[in-house]
């Protein structure tokens, strides 16, 4: 080979390693999550903080999920994951709450999954309506953590890549709309009210969102507020 093709093959050799490093480092920049910081909503009640520092027991009830469904999704497939989520959703809020507790950060008692569900199940909950009293009395707390999820896809993993490799960002791969409430039993009154939008890029999940949601609504939520 000669001098000059050598040179010519050198200058190829860092042109490719560069761009290799250049799209590694977007994959890597995409696959972070991306927390939204517009303002979340939230409502207290006057007493929302003394009210729930006097509860002794409280319990996670399960999400209510709705999932935006594609052109070629069945429905049925749907209903199926929203249930699955749902349990997911409540195992993962009732593991973070238990790990502050352990932490010193929350003095309540929180109802497990197992037993929770079990009884709204053999109260014929969710099929049969039921308000936030009839649930506390059933379950037997204090107070009721209820919430709402809203899964949505923006954009497809595909088209999150080819705008990273672009140097346009990867952009949302997944959101969530999610509003947390407290009920308290004795007064039979809304508390808390939470609501925000999360979204997340490649290498997000729900579960993922759900963890950055609570740690964010942790800092707004009563229980865990000084009095």
């Amino acid at each position: 080979m000669s001098l000059k093709a050598e040179i010519k093959f050198y200058k190829l050799s860092i042109f490719k390693l560069n761009k290799m490093n250049s799209i590694k480092k977007l994959f890597l920049i995409a696959l972070s999550i991306l927390i939204l910081t517009s303002c979340a909503k939230i409502f207290y009640s006057a007493d929302a903080i003394p009210v729930a520092h006097s509860h002794n027991t409280i319990a996670i009830i399960p999400p209510t999920v709705s999932i935006a469904a594609g052109r070629k999704t069945d429905a049925e497939a749907i209903k199926e994951q929203q249930k699955t989520e749902s349990l997911n959703f409540q195992k993962e809020m009732y593991a973070w709450m238990l790990k502050r507790k352990m932490q010193g950060k929350l003095t309540q008692e929180i109802l497990d999954v197992e037993t929770t569900n079990a009884k709204l199940i053999s109260a014929g909950y969710p099929g049969k309506a039921m308000t936030p009293s009839e649930i506390c009395s059933v379950l037997g707390v204090d107070g009721l953590i209820g919430s709402n999820f809203g899964l949505s896809k923006p954009m497809s993993d595909g088209t999150a890549i080819a705008l990273a490799i672009l140097g346009a960002g990867g952009g949302a791969t997944n959101e969530i709309r999610v509003s947390l409430n407290i009920n308290d039993c004795t007064g039979k009154k809304l508390i808390w009210n939470y609501d925000h939008k999360y979204s997340g890029g490649l290498g997000s999940s729900p579960s993922r969102l759900v963890d950055a949601m609570m740690r964010q609504a942790s800092k707004k939520m009563p229980y865990l507020m000084p009095e």
